[in-house]
């Protein structure tokens, strides 16, 4: 089981002014061998992730380092300092340990299932000061001060872990996640395996541009394995191409002994011999810049075919400092009756490289056609790209070049003429910013265009329909977004869930109806299979608002259902409950023994409430007791029981 993170502008692309983030500043001089490995020091260990790969909205900020499938290993200081912060949590990291040393530099120490030292006894004594496990506490720098090599924790897998494993990062004063094997590595850790290629992309990415005559992204998967000795991949047939193109891979690393698919730390274009685009993962700003995962990989292509690539140019909202490009940020620009010796480095911490080799030949675009008997009857379809119309219609017709697309704004009308038909399919390319039209029509069809407004980035921007309004921020978006709303049936459709936000969007949805029971109705993420997530929202006579973070499908529903509680064990080692609620989740819950409160834990992997046996100050689970539940939407359930 693969454990999971606890973590110059195109003619053809609006501005926009990326999310500003903290500087790093200088880093602080660290030599080899100034971190112990904070697992098996000295021993050989495995990790089942490295620092940066790309994860579900986020940078991976560290390592993960393996505990042979168990927890409670020792978790030890990697150098002199204090504790400086820790937190309790049923997510994220779970139970988490900063330790910050002399250099200016914090150790963070994720997934733990207990602390270990003073510290331990203080997280516990203000846990039943303050009536809650769910804790954070921060400390002065003379208050728990740890020596190299102690042990300060047990290791676990709390919080968003989906195995026992220890996440172990490396930051600076100003968060910025750093790469702890950038600094020469550990010997615990042996990698003599090069990077792995699995595809590699050329996109078009401006309204002439083309690849291999089309608009839009060819990509190419090696059929053989790499040559021996380092030699890598070579890509044996040309590519044609033309305009401002971007390059794209896929692919991933491993270390010795282990199959965990990790991610590349370094990727380097030279283009005729010369350095063109290089970025390398070991520094991201926390938590800002790890979301920009988003705009550094192709998330649409994710979402819509599986395939995760990185692009190897620097996209129009991306505000990442990591890479180190000419003035068209890695793009590369393709003239006609040119030759481009293209070579792309896939490196890891560890100096292990693996080349691709790949030609690009420029050519003139020319409109062509292929016919395919297959289409006996005209249809069409358009999506967005970028700022860029493409609509394709099937045509029948066998004339040399293929029929007109007309575009219709009010009583204004616009035709164009196809970029290429292939296999009697017509492309045709439109820039939106020259005005979003009404509807569009090919033959006997016509397509109403269902992009309603056209929202910049960088700004605040409201837009409002008669069911809903969307709140942006100067941070909420990445690009331009071309934005589409629709209401039917009790669900909002709120754009598309392939686009990516940077800062959360602020919904307000009106009913169609008066709602009857505000103080539990709210706001949930709905999808087509049937799964609800509750999102929340705050009431202003009609209308209910609540952040989201991705776009998708929204609907009202009302919990009048308190949560539920059965007590599955009870002895000499403690109390477990399992614990459930049918709609918004559990928010909060309490145990009282004796008219006394006893701390629980809570799991969300598996559901469960229990006390723990290091617990020295909860009274005796012995005798009558109550475990007082409460969700999200406000229902109590209080469970009586006797230890």
């Amino acid at each position: 089981m693969q454990p999971a993170s606890c973590g110059g502008q195109e003619p053809d692309s609006v501005a926009q002014q990326p999310a500003t983030q903290v500087p790093a500043g200088p880093q602080p001089t660290v030599p080899n061998g100034y971190f112990l490995f904070p697992i098996k020091p000295g021993k050989p260990n495995f990790l089942a992730a490295s620092m940066g790969e790309l994860r579900p909205n986020h940078f991976h900020g560290g390592l993960d380092i393996k505990t042979d499938g168990r927890v409670d290993l020792p978790v030890y200081a990697a150098a002199d300092g204090y504790i400086s912060r820790l937190k309790q949590s049923s997510f994220g990291y779970g139970n988490v340990l900063y330790i910050t040393h002399p250099n200016g530099l914090t150790t963070v120490y994720g997934h733990l299932n207990h602390f270990k030292g003073p510290v331990a006894a203080e997280l516990l004594r203000q846990q039943y000061e303050k009536q809650t496990y769910e804790l954070e506490l921060f400390f002065k720098p003379e208050q728990y001060p740890v020596k190299r090599g102690e042990v300060v924790a047990l290791s676990g897998n709390t919080g968003g872990s989906a195995g026992p494993h220890l996440h172990w990062e490396v930051r600076t004063a100003q968060d910025h996640q750093l790469n702890p094997l950038q600094w020469g590595g550990f010997a615990e850790i042996q990698d003599h395996v090069a990077p792995m290629l699995q595809a590699f992309a050329v996109e078009a990415l401006g309204i002439d541009a083309r690849v291999q005559g089309h608009f839009g992204k060819a990509v190419f998967v090696p059929k053989t394995p790499p040559l021996p000795n380092g030699g890598g991949y070579i890509w044996t047939d040309t590519v044609s191409a033309f305009g401002s193109v971007g390059l794209l891979v896929q692919g991933f690393d491993r270390f010795d002994g282990v199959w965990n698919k990790n991610g590349f730390q370094r990727v380097e274009i030279r283009v005729n011999g010369r350095p063109h685009y290089r970025h390398v993962v070991d520094d991201i700003p926390f938590p800002d810049g790890t979301r920009q995962v988003n705009q550094h990989m192709d998330y649409e292509w994710r979402f819509m075919q599986g395939r995760q690539f990185e692009k190897l140019f620097v996209d129009d909202g991306n505000g990442l400092k990591m890479y180190t490009t000419g003035p068209d940020k890695g793009r590369l620009r393709v003239e006609a009756g040119k030759i481009y010796d293209v070579e792309i480095l896939l490196a890891d911490s560890y100096g292990n490289t693996t080349p691709l080799r790949l030609v690009l030949r420029g050519e003139q675009p020319v409109y062509y056609k292929t016919r395919s008997t297959l289409v006996k009857k005209p249809a069409l379809r358009y999506d967005i790209s970028r700022n860029l119309l493409v609509a394709t219609a099937a045509d029948p017709d066998t004339a040399a070049a293929g029929g007109p697309l007309t575009l219709f704004k009010g009583n204004r009308r616009l035709t164009l003429r196809p970029s290429y038909t292939v296999l009697s399919q017509n492309t045709y390319l439109y820039d939106l910013r020259a005005g979003l039209p009404d509807s569009m029509q090919f033959g006997g069809i016509t397509k109403r265009f269902d992009r309603q407004v056209l929202i910049p980035s960088g700004r605040d921007f409201a837009f409002a329909t008669s069911t809903l309004k969307l709140g942006f921020g100067p941070e909420t978006l990445f690009d331009t977004l071309y934005a589409q709303t629709s209401y039917k049936a009790g669900v909002w459709t709120v754009h598309m869930p392939r686009t990516p936000l940077y800062r959360s969007l602020q919904l307000t949805l009106r009913p169609e109806v008066e709602v009857a029971d505000k103080t539990r109705t709210a706001i949930y993420g709905v999808t087509a299979k049937g799964g609800r997530a509750y999102v929340g929202g705050k009431w202003d006579g009609n209308t209910i608002s609540a952040p989201i973070k991705a776009f998708g499908q929204f609907k009202l529903l009302t919990d009048t259902i308190p949560p539920s509680a059965r007590l599955l064990r009870k002895g000499p080692a403690g109390v477990v409950f399992k614990v459930g609620d049918d709609l918004s989740g559990l928010a909060s819950y309490k145990l009282e023994v004796n008219g006394q409160f006893h701390l629980l834990r809570f799991e969300h992997k598996n559901a469960t409430l229990f006390s723990e046996r290091t617990d020295t100050l909860g009274p005796p689970l012995r005798g009558p007791a109550t475990l007082y539940l409460r969700d999200q939407a406000g229902n109590e359930k209080a469970v009586q029981v006797v230890l």
